[in-house]
């Protein structure tokens, strides 16, 4: 069933815990029989809530659009062209009539990496169909994009343990 309206969500902010409040927010649409569509920006590989996502693989589709590593400085074609292909991917998506909820976790950052454009997420905001919620997380989040959204949460960061050295943790952070 179909959700009656569809709003536009943005989680951004320097703080832990955006993707966490995505996948949570996934978990969610899924429980009350949503169809949701993941699309991961700048991300490869096999974290822990993936692994525990795929469970509900009838519910859930999910899709990395990255090369696993760090993007420092320029952005590589290769970076460029998976973040292309990630935004085509969400696009079809979002617009096939086939998902509830859509989700593109980092794409904030992508585009402040110049990897996707703003107005590029923009038009994905235009394109939205009315009962299909978009949710768009990562730090950055541009001030356009915080004006087109319905609901936007900063996720602010206070303390965290890795300025003490802990890197992340299977099961917490990864």
């Amino acid at each position: 069933m179909p959700l009656p309206k569809g709003f536009v969500q943005v989680y951004t902010g320097d703080g832990k815990g955006k993707t966490t409040a995505v996948i949570g927010l996934a978990v969610r649409a899924i429980g009350a029989g949503l169809r949701v569509y993941l699309a991961q920006f700048l991300k490869q590989g096999d974290y822990s809530e993936l692994k525990a996502l795929s469970r509900f693989k009838d519910h859930i589709t999910i899709v990395q659009f990255g090369s696993g590593l760090f993007v420092r400085g320029k952005p590589s074609d290769a970076d460029r062209a998976l973040a292309a292909q990630g935004l085509a991917a969400a696009r079809q998506a979002l617009t096939a009539g086939e998902y509830d909820v859509v989700i593109l976790d980092e794409a904030n950052v992508a585009a402040s990496l110049g990897l996707i454009s703003v107005d590029e997420i923009l038009d994905l905001v235009t394109r939205k169909p009315e009962t299909v919620e978009l949710v768009i997380s990562g730090r950055g989040a541009a001030p356009e994009i915080i004006a087109a959204a319905d609901l936007v949460t900063e996720v602010k960061g206070v303390k965290h343990y890795y300025e003490k050295g802990v890197q992340a943790r299977t099961g917490i952070e990864k």
